[in-house]
């Protein structure tokens, strides 16, 4: 419970208020819980109305924590202290959450687990506690929570919807950090002058002297706290003068709290600041550090008595202005020997971070011993992934470096955390400062990388792009290739004016390094070049070599490279290939913890699954991926869910993906609209639109741009249809060459299909089968399904009906099994044409049920138990529950081996 002073709920808890928090507690013990931030200046009640609501909770575990403005830069300093009771619940969790757990907290051995498994970890140990009872997690001065803190409170906020748990959290209505500043708002004002008037009657320092009470009044300007202040000081010449001669509330309430801080004694003094300068309150610390500086511990009772600070179990301040108040007036000299007193008295065993910190903030000269100790804190803090607090110790590391040039070294890398933690201007600053110093050449060329970096992160434009590629060729010719990848990947996806990527790639090739034995992300590189600057059967031979070299190395190979590899195989046309890599990536990805990667690799399992004709599986990808990339924030690709979209036939979701597309930071992805649209039209059989969509990647590939080669393909059979064979010659180049130059069934397939739809022999209906026929040798069934649906189309215009009929009630039965279901339609209509009635499909029970119950539904009736589906989609497994509940009612069933059964 908070020891700030109790302000008359029934004054500072206005109705209305209340009732908000009795609704939140009330929902959570029911099952359906929330989060609130209460939010108003300093000393507005915010404790008060939290500690009445709590005070009268029955039945509930009650877990605190307070930010502290000292804490900011500790890794997971809020997030120990709320879950530090709480802790041996951690047994109960999966392998992967545990470890995670005991990572971040020091329990286990330091590895480095993402933030969305620490965030899912929370989450799942609060979920475990509220099995025995709900549970209200309280968080006091939240604009000062430490960011690793933020983050994971944040994701567990969002998520608690189904779980018997409520977030309260209680901050500054300034600059409210972010994530806490999207949840629901409980805004605190000051209190009217008739509560105000009744809260000075209860007051035992104010007499009846109407002046002195409007001249409180006045200057509190309904701030309870400082209601209270004033009136304990409402002596002649107590009260503060009229408003224009002072600041504000709070610089008047820390005045008022200096002025009493400075009647102590001078000992008690010295304890008092002793005790601002440890955020915990640990009181057997404070008194092994009074002790080294000669002081008894006793005096904190003075301090106590004057209602600066109370006593308990922990050391607490009565108001973080308290604190802070104290701290700052006490001298540099006097804050420096009251942190080395507590750096000396912090057991190192236990808490090595903490004591670098104090002893960071003891010396005034710097100190090669003190920077290497606040380096070792910054590795620890980047092994747990703590990119901001690491940057932070490593900053003040450089700044306690006494070698110009070792200083410049470690400003330098703190640089790099900066920019790992999301923070690129102060990236920036911290070059120009590294900048500075003395720097030798390995030091400037590592300055104009990092640059080079934060320019690309900023915006991945042209200009920065080529910088980048020609600084981390002279700088770190090491990194050369990694980062000549990542630059060409990205503007694969994202190139807004046509040959841009053709002009990097002529910009890599020249300024590649040569190896004498190439790596296969060597390989990899070079495939992507000559995929995107050379004509097809020169590129195929390197593509070929990439896929084979990166298949045997792919245990090593990170789950973002393959992603390039999958896109790679796709326009080979290897199927076999295609399903094995998007499988592993995925698996890898998962294996490995990287939640960065795994959104794509999902989306790439998606694409293969699409080809194969299982649309249910690929949209359960896409909602994993959508999953993921909520939980961490980021802006999903939409290519693939295009993709999905398109081969269904449904326009109105397709329209209102298509207009996200360059909006929101997201990328432009005209490769992968280019083609879902020529899919789209073509199932729709609006052939002049799918011709327009498929030219215009044609012409943006044949400008050097990066096109999906599928696309060719499809402009076949538009210009097949639209009478327009003329402006297919192009791809049918392109598809032979390809035939030529990698003859796996799937290419040969199209090949031979391109060349019938076109009539490009007397004898297309050979054309036709044996197109059907290498199509039956592959994966690929949606597009067996589509070979038979056109052999069907031209058998009927052949005037061979019952043959046609045959060949479209297979395709109308395979589409519509799919769910390609403009496809199906076509297949349909040319059905009725031929005289036969198609079979209307049964209703899908699958239907009643929306996109999340029925990704929960796919991979529970897959043997998934709710708390492994939970650890896929970021959600507890209460919610997974609530999800099943739902799933069940509207499926008639009432266990997972129905649901099973019914073969999702």
């Amino acid at each position: 419970m908070s020891t700030r002073r109790t302000i008359p709920v029934q004054l500072v808890a206005r109705h209305g208020e209340r009732r908000e928090f009795d609704r939140l507690v009330t929902s959570a013990a029911a099952g359906r819980g929330g989060a609130l931030v209460v939010a108003g200046e300093a000393g507005i009640g915010k404790s008060a109305l939290i500690d009445a609501v709590v005070g009268g909770l029955d039945g509930f575990e009650v877990l605190r924590a307070a930010g502290t403005e000292f804490e900011r830069d500790l890794l997971y300093a809020t997030l120990h202290q709320l879950c530090a009771p709480v802790l041996d619940h951690r047994r109960r969790l999966p392998l992967v959450q545990r470890r995670a757990l005991e990572a971040v907290f020091g329990l286990g051995a330091q590895t480095s687990p993402d933030p969305l498994t620490v965030g899912l970890a929370v989450l799942g140990l609060l979920h475990e506690v509220a099995r025995d009872r709900p549970v209200c997690c309280v968080v006091d001065d939240a604009q000062w929570i430490d960011e690793a803190s933020r983050r994971v409170l944040v994701f567990v906020a969002r998520r608690v919807a189904a779980e018997r748990i409520a977030m309260v959290f209680a901050a500054r209505d300034a600059g409210l950090p972010s994530g806490l500043s999207e949840l629901p708002r409980v805004p605190l004002a000051g209190l009217g002058d008739e509560d105000a008037r009744c809260l000075l009657g209860a007051a035992d320092h104010v007499g009846p002297d109407a002046e002195v009470i409007d001249r409180i009044l006045a200057e509190a300007h309904g701030n309870p706290l400082a209601l209270l202040e004033f009136a304990h000081h409402a002596e002649p010449f107590g009260v503060p003068g009229p408003r224009r001669f002072r600041a504000s509330v709070v610089d008047t309430l820390e005045r008022q709290f200096v002025q009493r801080f400075e009647r102590l004694p001078d000992a008690t003094r010295s304890l008092v600041v002793l005790a601002a300068a440890e955020p915990v309150g640990d009181l057997d610390l404070l008194r092994r550090a009074a002790r080294l500086l000669g002081l008894d511990a006793a005096g904190f009772t003075l301090a106590e008595d004057a209602g600066l600070l109370a006593l308990g179990p922990r050391l607490r301040f009565r108001h973080p202005l308290v604190r802070s108040a104290v701290y700052a007036s006490a001298t540099p000299e006097k804050r420096r020997r009251m942190h080395g007193a507590l750096a000396e008295a912090t057991d190192p065993a236990t808490d090595l971070d903490r004591r670098a910190w104090h002893r960071a903030h003891a010396v005034i000269d710097a100190d090669e011993n003190v920077a290497a100790e606040m380096e070792r804190s910054a590795d620890r803090a980047r092994l747990r992934c703590g990119f901001a607090a690491a940057a932070a110790f490593m900053e003040r590391a450089g700044q306690l470096t006494p070698a110009p040039d070792r200083q410049a070294e470690r400003l330098l890398v703190a640089a790099q955390l900066r920019l790992q933690a999301g923070a690129p201007d102060a990236a920036r600053a911290l070059v120009t400062r590294a900048e500075r110093r003395p720097i030798d050449d390995t030091g400037r060329a590592k300055a104009r990388l990092l640059r080079a970096r934060i320019d690309y992160q900023l915006s991945h434009g042209p200009q920065a792009t080529a910088r980048l590629v020609d600084v981390v060729t002279e700088s770190a010719p090491e990194q050369a290739r990694e980062t000549y990848l990542e630059a060409f990947a990205s503007f694969m996806y994202n190139e807004n004016r046509p040959g841009l990527l053709k002009e990097l790639g002529a910009r890599i090739r020249m300024r590649a390094p040569q190896r004498e034995s190439a790596r296969p992300a060597d390989l990899l590189l070079d495939a992507l070049l000559d995929q995107s600057m050379l004509p097809v059967e020169q590129a195929v031979p390197a593509m070929r070599d990439a896929v084979t070299a990166c298949r045997t190395a792919a245990r090593s190979s990170g789950p973002w490279r393959m992603n390039l590899l999958c896109q790679v195989v796709i326009d080979l046309r290897d199927d076999e290939a295609m399903e094995e890599i998007s499988d592993h990536q995925v698996d890898v990805a998962r294996r490995q913890g990287s939640l960065a990667s795994l959104p794509q690799a999902l989306r790439y399992q998606a694409v293969a699954r699409v080809s194969a004709g299982r649309f249910d599986e690929a949209a359960g990808c896409l909602g994993e991926a959508r999953a993921v990339d909520e939980a961490a924030g980021t802006v999903p690709l939409l290519g693939p869910e295009l993709v999905l979209t398109g081969f269904r036939g449904d326009q109105g979701r397709f329209a209102e993906l298509r207009g996200l597309l360059g909006r929101d930071g997201r990328p432009f992805e005209a490769a992968g609209e280019h083609y879902a649209r020529a899919v789209l039209h073509n199932g729709l059989g609006n052939y002049e639109a799918a011709l327009d969509a498929a030219l215009a990647a044609q012409r943006r590939h044949q400008a050097g741009s990066y096109s999906i080669w599928a696309v060719y393909t499809e402009l076949v059979e538009a210009a097949a249809r639209a009478g327009r064979a003329a402006d297919a010659a192009a791809a049918m180049e392109h598809l032979e060459a390809l035939a030529r130059t990698h003859p796996v069934p799937w290419a040969v397939a199209e090949w031979l299909q391109a060349q019938a739809l076109l009539e490009w022999s007397d004898d297309c209906e050979t054309l036709y089968r044996q197109a059907i026929d290498h199509f039956a040798r592959t994966r690929v069934r949606v597009l067996h399904a589509r070979a038979r649906l056109t052999y069907g189309e031209w058998l009927r215009r052949e005037n061979r009906r019952a043959e046609a009929r045959a060949e479209l009630r297979a395709a109308h039965d395979m589409l519509s099994r799919m769910g390609a279901r403009a496809f199906a339609e076509r297949a349909a209509r040319e059905l009725r044409a031929t005289g036969e009635q198609p079979r209307r499909p049964g209703e899908d029970p699958l239907g009643r049920l929306t996109a999340q119950e029925r990704l929960i539904a796919g991979k529970v009736a897959a043997g998934a138990t709710s708390k492994e589906v939970g650890v896929m989609l970021f959600l507890s497994p209460r919610t997974i529950d609530t999800h099943l509940r739902n799933v069940y009612r509207k499926l008639g069933i009432s266990s997972r081996r129905q649901l099973r059964e019914m073969s999702l």
